[in-house]
């Protein structure tokens, strides 16, 4: 059987931090230039190195976007980040453009290089092409389905991986290749600043009446009509499995540390299941579909893995997401006393429930028994975002454990 990865997104450290504990092989991020996220936290070089280092020292793995669709101006800037990165030492640099993939081996002969998506990679004859160049690794376009990545599979060499996407974040256009965000507000999807326009209200206008836009509703807030469901795998690890997937990635880099650690944790503990059994792993499904629905998502689809995705992949009545958990922080420390430290995200209050996600899958719900500033002074609420704070929460919690808050009411947000 070949070795499957659990590939997670890392928009900054933090969410680095997160994916590493919560059960990923291995990480994909950007550096401060050249990578399809410039709207991401990502990460300086020092962020790099000492990003790497911890991941490392957990045996997991680095991968560096640096993926955009170049332009002349763009090239000497490549040519002097990746000399930074002989340097810094990342796993594999995760590449679309065939002049920025020259650069990077002939600057990084030794370097794996992994083919990005934007590549529109969509058989098994540009999968050799790119094998024959040296390349480790393609990531499949997000538009093939299981049965093409079988015989993708089965035409290429066996010591080349496949990567595909798993859960995530669907695009309108052809695998991210889209000129909405640039002709809109010219910011350039393509260079790593997509705004999104997909996610917005739209009407139509006929040309001999201009100003006079006309909805297209599926109700009085207008229509979306380029809005896609997300993708989710999570009750198909078999098929993910049997098609010859090297590698499930995750998309994700401007998520924040909740939505990478619940997504990790809940394909953890899928795969690992299948792998123990496919009895354990069926008898796992309520589970893993419970803890996928508590991170923010946009209803789910299987997208074009079993057939070409129809209207029920879209979400034409709003732009919104489904946010069930509130994300208060991450345990850095915990006192002889039982008080824990946490470098709170969100607003909470003493006397208020919360649950503490572990690691190992195990949930722990609890109460704020108490509240301190980092003087030492008992506070009602934590209002300011990145506070250091001392939490009470009683026995159980440990360093690591994440801390996060049920809605009362859970339902759409602004998305």
């Amino acid at each position: 059987m070949r070795k499957r990865e659990l590939l997670i997104p890392a928009g900054g450290p933090d969410t680095l931090k997160a994916a590493v504990i919560y059960g990923a092989d291995a990480v994909y991020l950007g550096g401060g230039a050249f990578g399809l996220r410039a709207k991401a936290r990502n990460f300086t070089n020092k962020e790099l190195r000492e990003g790497i280092a911890f991941a490392h020292a957990h045996g997991v793995r680095v991968y560096i976007t640096a993926n955009i669709l170049a332009h002349n101006d763009d090239l000497p800037g490549v040519e002097a980040y990746f000399e930074e990165l002989k340097e810094i030492g990342p796993d594999a640099l995760i590449i679309s453009d065939p002049g920025v993939f020259a650069i990077a081996k002939r600057i990084l002969p030794e370097m794996e290089i992994h083919i990005s998506t934007q590549a529109n990679n969509t058989n098994y004859g540009t999968y050799r092409f790119w094998y024959g160049l040296g390349a480790k690794r393609v990531v499949s376009a997000r538009e093939l389905s299981l049965k093409e990545i079988r015989e993708i599979r089965e035409n290429i060499p066996e010591d080349m991986e496949i990567e595909s996407f798993i859960h995530g974040a669907m695009c309108i256009s052809y695998s991210g290749r889209c000129l909405l965000s640039n002709y809109l507000t010219g910011r350039d999807a393509n260079q790593g600043s997509c705004t999104h326009p997909c996610r917005w209200n739209y009407a139509v206008v006929e040309e001999t009446r201009p100003g006079e836009y006309m909805p297209v509703y599926e109700n009085e807030r207008g229509t979306f009509l380029f809005n896609s469901k997300d993708l989710c795998m999570i009750e198909h690890i078999p098929e993910m499995m049997e098609a010859g997937i090297d590698s499930f990635k995750i998309e994700g880099r401007m998520k924040g540390a909740l939505y990478v650690a619940t997504v990790a944790r809940a394909y953890r503990r899928a795969i690992d299941d299948y792998l123990e059994s496919p009895e354990k792993y069926r008898a796992g499904l309520e589970w893993y579909r419970e803890e996928i629905g508590k991170c923010t998502y946009r209803e789910f689809t299987t997208g074009f893995y079993f057939d070409k995705p129809g209207a029920e992949a879209q979400i034409y009545g709003n732009s919104t997401y489904v946010k069930n958990y509130t994300y208060l922080g991450m345990i850095e420390e915990v006192r002889a006393d039982g008080l824990v430290r946490i470098r709170q995200k969100n607003k909470f209050c003493a006397g208020g429930t919360a649950e503490v996600m572990k690691p190992d899958g195990r949930n722990l719900p609890v109460t704020v028994r108490a509240l301190y500033d980092g003087d030492g002074n008992a506070v009602p609420d934590a209002p300011h975002a990145g506070q250091v704070l001392w939490v009470d929460l009683g026995p159980g919690p440990d360093v690591n454990d994440i801390i996060r808050r049920q809605e009362a009411a859970s339902g759409a947000q602004a998305g």
